[in-house]
């Protein structure tokens, strides 16, 4: 008796977790990047720009850690 085995298979088990892992580490490295981003531009605003969209210097790390939500917990209306 003789046992065949096909090399992609094992390749592909072994390949498969680390593309998922990969693929989770880079995207949480571009939410990262994109919170950077924001913090930069929302830190080169002035006080008064700050206040004109509804937010102030010190909730500028919660606002860019939390992009989808209000930090006053108040929610846009959609208009049409």
């Amino acid at each position: 008796m003789s046992t065949i085995f096909d090399t992609r298979e094992l390749r592909q088990t072994i390949a498969s977790p680390l593309v998922i892992l990969f693929g989770a580490f880079w995207a949480g490295f571009q939410d990262w990047r994109a919170q950077r981003r924001l913090q930069a531009a929302l830190s080169d605003l002035s006080d008064r720009e700050l206040t004109d969209i509804g937010t102030t210097r010190c909730e500028i790390d919660y606002v860019a850690s939390h992009r989808d939500a209000d930090p006053r917990g108040a929610r846009a209306v959609d208009r049409i």
